[in-house]
């Protein structure tokens, strides 16, 4: 097994180092002189902890279904559970990547610490492990590769190659604090997806031959090394969730939509794409099939395609992802669940909560509520889930960047 384990992690330097890459603080083999004390570590109990707890008791889920504390996690987002299970990885959008460990496999972290403490990160939202082991990171300007890391993530350094060097995501002009936060997968075609966020309310109209161009306000794909990018999906506002059909293999994606035209205009957005260069509507529609005032009088392109679902305005539905394991009922295979961040600006609050939406034959997609009870009876949110994982056992987690935590939801029966 030992042997196996190098051999796994000698042949991730190899395909590291084969990369055409500009190396980052640590680079291919360096050191940055920090010590396992350099890590930061994050408290599982005390006072946080129990009124997380107390929150939890307040939310209702359908029968046979628990929800507890797996970790806090300050400013939890994307998740990626590593292949063997040992490590879970938390992006966020600030400049951290956590680490979070659960050794006696009760279903409570352990361990929860800094991934890499030696580098620089600028909003690592987005985090997916390659079923051979390799952890992508996608920050708002930069895309790197970590060999091994769920092996290497004991120590301060590791093994870091740019795949996508710093200020070549985007041109750097567009570079912005507003909608940066990046998702990252790979396909069946063993293919790096990401979601390039245009940062505008409405794209202004200078700017959409540029955004055509470099894939901003879509979705762009590209080899695993970074090479023939191309743009994969047009017409996004801010896409923060994405997951691929189990069976199928199709993009379906969560969409944000416009601001500003009121509590209950337009609606979310969770689309399907059947195919690549799809336009999704966007600058011309601002969610579903309500026209912005911006493009109002403008005939938008043929052949758009609209969403399967739309959803109450202003919710947020962002990080989303499909169950395939075992342990929930089997109604539930192959179902999408995702998260409701919450609204921002809407007189009367919604969202702050997990949908689930199934899928039937013919394609066809309902969506309701799975998960309720993170905004409170005077309105406030004591919770925002925002991101969807599955774990090994059939377990979900959820992650909560306003309360810092991550939720494992499971199905224990009647």
């Amino acid at each position: 097994m030992k042997f196996k384990k190098t051999a796994a992690c000698l042949a991730g330097l190899a395909f590291a180092t084969g990369v055409v890459a500009k190396e980052s603080n640590v680079g291919i083999f360096g050191t940055s002189g920090k010590t396992m004390g350099d890590h930061t570590y994050i408290a599982q109990d005390g006072a946080k902890a129990d009124n997380i707890r107390e929150v939890l008791s307040n939310v209702t889920m359908p029968e046979g279904f628990e929800i507890n504390l797996y970790a806090i996690v300050p400013d939890a987002r994307d998740m990626a559970m590593a292949p063997q299970g040992t490590a879970l990885f938390v992006g966020t959008r600030k400049d951290k990547v956590w680490v979070i460990s659960d050794r006696d496999r009760d279903g409570v972290a352990d361990e929860v610490k800094d991934f890499a403490p030696s580098l620089t990160f600028d909003v690592p939202n987005g985090v997916q492990f390659t079923k051979d082991g390799f952890l992508y990171i996608a920050e708002r300007n930069q895309v790197r590769l970590f060999p091994a890391a769920e092996y290497f993530f004991e120590g301060p350094d590791v093994v870091a190659v740019d795949i996508v060097a710093k200020g070549d995501l985007i041109p750097e002009g567009e570079e912005s604090y507003n909608h940066t936060t990046r998702v990252i997968d790979i396909g069946p075609d063993n293919k790096v997806y990401i979601s390039l966020g245009q940062p505008y309310n409405v794209s202004p109209e200078d700017k959409l031959e540029l955004y055509k161009e470099t894939g901003i306000g879509g979705i762009i794909r590209m080899d695993r090394d970074g090479s023939n990018r191309e743009v994969y999906t047009y017409g996004v506002r801010n896409s923060v969730g994405q997951d691929f059909h189990p069976e199928t293999g199709e993009l379906w994606w969560t969409d944000n939509q416009v601001d500003g035209m009121g509590d209950d205009i337009p609606p979310g957005e969770l689309n399907r794409q059947t195919a690549a260069g799809q336009h999704f509507g966007h600058p011309w529609f601002g969610g579903g099939t309500v026209r912005t005032n911006e493009y109002a009088d403008q005939t938008p392109l043929e052949g758009i395609v609209h969403p399967v679902v739309e959803t109450t305005a202003h919710c947020a539905d962002l990080g989303m992802a499909f169950y395939s394991g075992d342990q929930f009922p089997s109604k539930y295979k192959n179902a999408i669940f995702s998260a409701q961040h919450g609204s921002w600006n809407r007189t009367t609050p919604c969202g702050s909560r997990v949908m689930v939406t199934f899928i039937d034959d013919e394609g066809n997609a309902k969506m309701e509520p799975f998960a309720e009870g993170w905004l409170n009876a005077n309105g406030e949110y004591d919770g925002r889930p925002m991101s969807i994982t599955m774990m090994k056992d059939g377990s979900m987690l959820v992650s909560d960047d306003y309360a810092g935590a991550i939720y494992r939801i499971s199905y224990v029966g009647n």
